[in-house]
């Protein structure tokens, strides 16, 4: 009679699960900073992933309409081509485009933070269970930032993905939370991260030698006792990159002076470990990071399918979304792993 008893209870808690409802996640796709052409297929699979597993729902913090252009860095002097007067036009109409450009933008900012303050509210998204930042950069402008943290901390999953770390930077309230931030990177480049937890929920599906193109994030103010580690890197293959390159140009005795003082950088950068994803707890909450998604190919089997501008398999895509999958279900505690901290060597 017991046994009978365990079976229906067991029955009832499978068909109670089959049937409950979907989690209800928020998707952040706002940018103050550089914004990522890869966004819109991030918003894209994200829904599909969430309408295929049934685990969860999808709406939307889209960017509005109306973000002008930096115009970037100044002009630099290109000492064969350049007369004064060239280069002179070209500091000039510098100039303007950057006056244009800090007007432009005082307005557009006024624009996001009310828009912000009316789609972030904290009694608008408090009915959400969690919130995925894909791609973010700058300043949100959250209406009530502090208050956004705690909801993590009381229970709500965080969620982000390769620019989430480059998101918030004199915030040290959503640094903290996430467990790092982004510092710089090079060129775009193929990595083979080390899987610190190949159990874990997130990573289980990650094939023995799995490889990926992709820019490959640098990131501080990051402490591996704080985390529970799932892909990283020893050394930063960019870094030999650049002294290939260093020994080339000695080789032709050419000069570069922008390249040759990046060499400084790769000295500072020897032995120092590179986190590429990791999980953590923050109170009641679960955080899940992935630094890797700049390209759409990394995030999309079908982007541009059977053309040269793929640099990723559709296989190497699907092992992404994967990984996002099972983080996005872990944070929500749809599903479960130990995950302690401190497990990076």
């Amino acid at each position: 009679m017991i046994k009978r008893l365990t079976l229906l209870f067991a029955a009832a808690l499978s068909l109670s699960s089959a049937f409950a409802e979907p989690k209800k996640l928020l998707v952040v796709t706002v940018t103050t900073s550089f914004r990522h052409s890869s966004i819109e297929t991030a918003e894209k699979v994200l829904a599909e992933l969430g309408q295929k597993s049934g685990a969860f729902t999808v709406d939307y913090v889209h960017q509005p309409d109306g973000q002008p252009k930096n115009p970037g860095k100044p002009p630099v002097r290109d000492e064969k081509k350049d007369t004064d007067e060239s280069f002179k036009a070209k500091q000039d109409a510098y100039s303007k485009a950057l006056a244009e450009f800090n007007v432009a933008n005082k307005i557009w900012t006024e624009k996001i933070a009310a828009y912000m303050a009316d789609k972030m509210a904290l009694d608008k998204i408090k009915g959400y269970d969690g919130f995925v930042f894909a791609n973010t950069t700058g300043d949100l402008l959250l209406p009530d930032r502090e208050g956004f943290i705690k909801l993590i901390e009381g229970g709500k999953a965080f969620i982000a993905m390769h620019s989430g770390s480059d998101t918030y930077h004199p915030f040290r309230g959503y640094i903290d939370m996430l467990g790092g931030e982004f510092e710089t990177h090079k060129s775009q480049v193929e990595i083979q991260p080390i899987v610190h937890d190949p159990a874990h929920i997130i990573t289980k599906t990650v094939p023995s030698g799995w490889k990926v193109f992709d820019e490959i994030y640098i990131i501080k103010t990051f402490d591996k006792a704080k985390v529970h580690g799932l892909l990283g890197l020893n050394t930063h293959p960019n870094l030999e990159q650049m002294l290939q390159e260093a020994a080339q140009r000695k080789e032709k005795n050419i000069q570069d002076p922008k390249k040759d003082a990046d060499l400084k950088d790769v000295e500072a950068q020897k032995g120092r470990y590179y986190p590429v994803s990791w999980c953590k707890e923050l109170g009641s909450g679960r955080v899940y990071y992935n630094s890797l998604g700049h390209r759409e190919d990394v995030w999309d089997p079908t982007w541009k399918a059977g053309t040269k501008d793929r640099k990723n398999s559709p296989e190497i895509a699907q092992t992404y979304q994967d990984m996002i999958l099972a983080g996005i279900k872990w944070a929500l505690k749809l599903a479960d792993a130990p995950s302690p901290v401190g497990n990076i060597p």
